[in-house]
């Protein structure tokens, strides 16, 4: 039978840390929380890290953060070396904020790529430092010019929010899910939006990754190379830092 663990991140990115129940160890050692702030891998977006303090003082390393049997099982995976803790035993979790911060700098990112390049999403992968988009087109861009808007984004400094819709609403108006392969889950009623600009008026769509709240934050990023997938796939490689002349 799966556990359900809360999902702080969903409600506030920002937040590093957190306190929280041990439900339960897997025989595999990964440790099972009755709530986390560490974002658990999925959609491109690679899992938290970080470690938990114990009462004593001591640390848990954790290396990965997935989810279990389903979204709403995560399951927090402990170094190699590192102890395990108890069932019913309370952790102070700490997430590597710098590492999260630099995830949500480049998830947004690939938000805003999508608003510039208007295609069916076939694939992403978000990292640290090199993250990528790949899209159902044909057509050959520039990557100058596409870094150019992506910074006009940028320096604008839109809102990043979120906001919920149910199923329906979602039935209704199908056309904000942008990627061609991947659904948003269903089963819970809700659907989670992201959305950019005053009234969403720069970008919409599912999501359950993580974000920063304003686009200037994600600073100075570029398209480091675009390419050819196939015969109708292109991949956008985003990184950090000017474009190279």
């Amino acid at each position: 039978m799966s556990l359900e663990t809360r999902q702080l991140f969903t409600d506030d990115a920002y937040l590093s840390t957190a306190e929280a129940r041990v439900l339960a160890v897997n025989e595999a050692g990964g440790i099972i929380l009755d709530q986390t702030c560490f974002y658990a891998t999925s959609g491109g977006q690679p899992g938290d890290t970080g470690y938990f303090e114990r009462a004593d003082g001591s640390r848990i390393a954790i290396a990965a953060t997935v989810t279990g049997q389903t979204k709403a099982e995560i399951i927090h995976l402990p170094a190699t070396d590192a102890p395990r803790p108890e069932p019913g035993e309370t952790l102070v979790l700490h997430v590597d904020w710098e590492r999260r911060y630099r995830l949500m700098r480049m998830h947004t990112a690939c938000h805003l790529l999508s608003v510039i390049c208007p295609y069916p999403i076939t694939g992403a992968s978000v990292s640290e430092e090199d993250s990528w988009v790949d899209f159902d087109m044909a057509e050959t861009m520039d990557k100058a010019d596409i870094t150019g808007q992506l910074m006009a984004l940028v320096r604008d400094n839109h809102p990043v929010f979120t906001r919920w819709i149910t199923e329906a609403e979602l039935d209704a108006n199908p056309g904000i899910v942008k990627s061609k392969n991947v659904r948003p889950p269903r089963g819970a009623g809700q659907i989670r939006l992201v959305c950019i600009g005053e009234n969403a008026a720069v970008d919409s769509q599912p999501c359950g990754g993580t974000h920063v709240s304003e686009t200037q934050e994600v600073g100075e990023i570029h398209i480091g190379k675009i390419e050819k997938k196939g015969k109708e796939n292109r991949r956008f490689r985003i990184r950090f830092g000017p474009l190279p002349q």
